[in-house]
């Protein structure tokens, strides 16, 4: 048998190759394409490769689309910024000085604050705007020192009664004339911390308006010389312990109710001598130095020997001393709305007219401001006459 097999192959073996038709050979291939399911399959592949043929030759099919691109960025929030000593010292009465300008005014009626309209047509509120009312012609006051009432101190120049009897209370007082009209005094303070609202009460206030300063205000002095030379009568604030203290601290130069008369003497020095040109201090909280005896004595000494007056918010009226003292009737602004304001002064009005003077106080808000301004404009025409604070002092036992 391996004999014929392997004389078959060898007969074979030169022979050329038998040629098979091409659609012979392709038959088998093309009974498999024709069943369904690989007929389906297939076309589906032909076209993902028509698809990525497209692609490659002729690019991106929406290249010709209109495109942006916009790079984005966050920013980072900003920090606030750390408080000053000064602002510590105004307990952050300064927070609502934050969005002022020097002439910007935001629309009250746009923000969804309470908004009141004054008897000039004016309307503001209590959102922290601008103060708008125009401003006064200055009516300057003699320019600060004026010699022989001030003497060198430790810590600066101090107030003294000149040889020949003048007395600061006096000589750095506004000038005052009664017209026989009931008379209402208005005094502003915790000025010199924000220049913008101290600018502002200076120049749109009334001259007949007494201007109260902070002794750790930066340029206290040039302050002072602005205010009076638009006319205005200046006192100094004088920290005093409140109850709380010291959670709740004036300041470094605090007058404490446990303090003996020396102390007393030493901050009073340091107060007193931080600028001249003013007639009276008045207090700055201090219910609690007022309960003490000696801290009082000693601090109404101090000031009756230097000849200055001293004007309390109306908490220390039982405390007679100093060279001439007077005491407030109300506040003005212990609510910060201008409906509020308006009425304390309308009740400081009838007070005057019922008793013949009265004497209202208030912190240097834009809303205190702007009230007292617009308020003050109609006092003639209301029978009340527009006093400094000086005019309604007395000196004790008289």
């Amino acid at each position: 048998m391996f004999a014929k097999r392997q004389s078959v192959l060898a007969a074979t073996a030169g022979a050329p190759p038998v040629k098979v038709p091409l659609r012979d050979r392709m038959a088998p291939l093309g009974r498999i394409l024709k069943k369904p399911p690989v007929a389906v399959a297939g076309a589906g592949l032909l076209l993902m490769a028509a698809a990525g043929l497209f692609i490659t030759v002729l690019g991106d099919p929406r290249a010709g689309a209109p495109s942006a691109r916009v790079e984005l960025k966050r920013e980072a929030p900003a920090s606030a910024p750390v408080p000053t000593g000064l602002e510590a010292f105004s307990m952050g009465a300064g927070g609502v000085y934050a969005d002022l300008t020097a002439d910007g005014a935001l629309d009250p009626t746009q923000t969804g604050e309470a908004v009141i309209t004054l008897p000039d047509g004016a309307v503001m509120s209590g959102n922290g705007a601008a103060v708008t009312a125009p401003r006064i012609a200055a009516q300057p006051l003699v320019a600060a020192p004026i010699a022989g009432l001030q003497q060198p101190g430790p810590d600066g120049v101090l107030p003294r009664i000149a040889p020949d009897g003048r007395v600061p209370a006096q000589a750095y007082a506004r000038p005052f004339r009664s017209n026989g009209k009931p008379r209402v005094a208005v005094v502003v303070g915790g000025l010199g911390l924000n220049a913008v609202t101290t600018r502002a009460a200076i120049e749109r206030l009334p001259p007949e308006v007494t201007l109260s300063f902070v002794p750790y205000a930066e340029g206290l002095q040039g302050w002072i010389d602005l205010a009076r030379a638009q006319g205005h009568e200046v006192m100094i604030e004088i920290p005093m312990e409140p109850t709380g203290y010291p959670a709740n601290d004036p300041g470094p130069y605090t007058l404490l109710a446990s303090a003996d008369a020396p102390d007393i003497t030493a901050k009073m020095n340091w107060l007193l001598g931080r600028a001249t040109g003013y007639f009276a201090v008045t207090n700055y909280l201090g219910d609690r130095f007022a309960t003490s005896d000696t801290g009082m004595t000693a601090f109404l000494g101090v000031l009756r020997a230097r000849g200055v007056a001293f004007l309390d918010d109306g908490s220390m009226s039982r405390k007679p001393g100093a060279w001439a003292r007077a005491s407030a009737n109300r506040i003005i602004d212990e609510q910060q709305s201008p409906a509020a304001i308006v009425g304390q002064l309308n009740a400081l009005e009838a007070l005057a007219k019922s008793r013949g003077q009265a004497m209202g106080t208030g912190f240097s808000y834009p809303v205190t401001v702007e009230a007292v301004a617009r308020w003050t404009a109609g006092l003639d025409a209301r029978g009340l006459q527009l006093a400094p604070a000086s005019a309604m002092t007395q000196r004790p036992g008289r």
